[in-house]
């Protein structure tokens, strides 16, 4: 077909049915904006929404370890592991499995991997942590460990998207995207769901894993740097009066409110609420991310020093960031895979990754409860995956990409605290008892917050989208 031309006489008809008609698909996003809650929301991405049902919680801190922390190293002490060292693993447990580094297939069967680590029991619910987490250890009464956690996928691109937007495909929204789009934010200073990075390098999978997909843009996460200007080129230009900018956004805005009443387009909303975010935000994220104002004490409690990036410093900007109203913040550390490297190994890999996270978690979970936030904020813990009961040498020696049984922690937000779920077989390979998939962990942090897992869809390509896609139950024995 040719391209219309301002003399084709259907071009106009055309532009009817797409910009106007109720029907067409402009109609149809700004049918769903509507339908998100009373009141003008379509000028407003952010405006509340009424939940499915009472909530526990008001927000959320996920503290993402990406890599697959080494549940075996970490959290689940394994008796008979340590008697088998050595010995090839039965060839019952991996026929017909796969795994990313490791053939199940050949003559050869990997050999079982003891774990070097003193484990001990800590506080009233006798919690069994290693040597390796001495705080998180001495919260441990406030937290819900799931150790019959599974997943899908085991390569770590995809299994973080799949941890977080419930598709090993790019292009679905993530968890943070999932929650603002269906509750808003009280924040009006700040984006509703901040993203904050530490360790060498970024999670692979970058950006999608805190994407909107196919929702609108609003509700994508937005990267936050703990020095310098959080966001970049957020600060007015040299010469520019802030009275003089406030005027030029407020014209745009309105240009952008027109263009929305004509076509609907949800984007046209969405860019109109970033232009007003970033001006307000020029006032508001320059002081948040100034952790020089907390008190020696805090400071010292969560290892954070100013003006020195670090997983202690965001912990801290996390807490600083819920006292505020975000809605959805995420955490992401690096260096968690184990392979068996010169530095990322069980020995000195390890021990560095969790003297950087141990201390900062365990002081965010305590300052969030002695401020009276803990009850309302659910704070999460873990990785895509966990790790072999099986050794891979390399240089050194370390473990294998493994989806059968891992742990993760949760506190805050009406889980039952000082609380052991799951348990997994005499070699740490499987759930034994009570296994938790991604989906079911998904469902109940919607659960928390308010929000049928089932209940919150987004149609798309004539389909109704949902973070937990046709799975998920609700765990019912973790909550209070």
């Amino acid at each position: 077909m040719l391209p219309a031309s301002d003399s084709d006489p259907l071009a106009p008809a055309r532009r009817h049915f797409l910009t106007r008609c109720p029907i067409g698909l402009a109609g149809m996003a700004l049918s769903t904006l509507q339908a998100r809650a009373a009141g003008d929301s379509s000028a407003d991405p952010m405006a509340l929404s009424a939940t499915h049902h009472e909530p526990k919680a008001k927000s959320v801190i996920y503290l993402f370890m990406a890599g697959g922390p080494s549940q075996l190293d970490l959290f689940d002490s394994k008796p008979e592991l340590n008697r088998l060292n050595g010995q090839p693993i039965p060839e019952s447990f991996i026929k017909g499995k796969r795994f990313a580094f490791m053939n199940s297939f050949s003559k050869e069967r990997p050999k079982l991997l003891a774990s070097p680590r003193k484990f001990r029991r800590w506080g009233r619910s006798g919690a069994s942590i290693s040597e390796l987490l001495p705080n998180t250890g001495s919260v441990s009464d406030r937290l819900t460990i799931i150790r019959s956690m599974s997943t899908n996928v085991f390569n770590h691109a995809p299994a973080k998207l799949f941890a977080n937007t419930g598709s090993a495909q790019f292009g679905r929204p993530s968890m943070g995207a999932w929650v603002t789009y269906g509750l808003g934010s009280p924040s009006k200073d700040l984006p509703g769901f901040i993203v904050l990075q530490s360790g060498p390098r970024g999670p692979r999978g970058g950006m999608p894993l805190w994407g909107s997909g196919f929702l609108p843009s609003s509700y994508q996460g937005v990267p936050f740097r703990s020095t310098g200007d959080p966001v970049i080129n957020l600060a007015t230009p040299d010469g520019i009066a802030r009275a003089s900018q406030g005027r030029v956004v407020e014209a745009i805005s309105g240009l952008n409110r027109i263009r929305f009443a004509d076509q609907g387009d949800p984007e046209i909303a969405a860019r109109t609420a970033s232009y007003e975010m970033a001006f307000r935000m020029q006032v508001s994220a320059p002081d948040l991310i100034d952790i020089s104002k907390e008190s020696t004490q805090t400071l010292s409690r969560y290892g954070a020093v100013p003006g020195q990036p670090s997983f202690a410093a965001n912990c801290l900007l996390a807490r600083r960031l819920v006292e505020r109203g975000v809605r959805f913040v995420q955490l992401y550390h690096t260096d968690w895979d184990h392979h068996g490297g010169p530095d990322i190994n069980l020995e000195r890999g390890l021990e560095r990754v969790c003297r950087e996270v141990d201390q900062p978690c365990a002081a965010l979970v305590s300052d969030l409860a002695a401020r009276g936030l803990l009850d309302s904020t659910i704070v999460v813990w873990g990785g895509e995956f966990g790790r072999t009961p099986m050794g891979e040498t390399r240089e050194t020696v370390g473990r294998n990409h493994h989806i059968d049984a891992y742990t993760m922690w949760l506190a805050g937000g009406g889980f039952k605290p000082g609380t052991q779920h799951g348990t997994t077989d005499d070699l740490g390979f499987a759930s034994a008892e009570n296994k938790v998939h991604v989906h079911d962990l998904n469902a109940t942090i919607l659960h928390q917050l308010g929000l049928d897992h089932k209940r919150l869809t987004y149609r798309f390509q004539g389909r109704d989208f949902r973070l937990t896609d046709v799975e998920g139950e609700v765990v019912l024995p973790i909550l209070a």
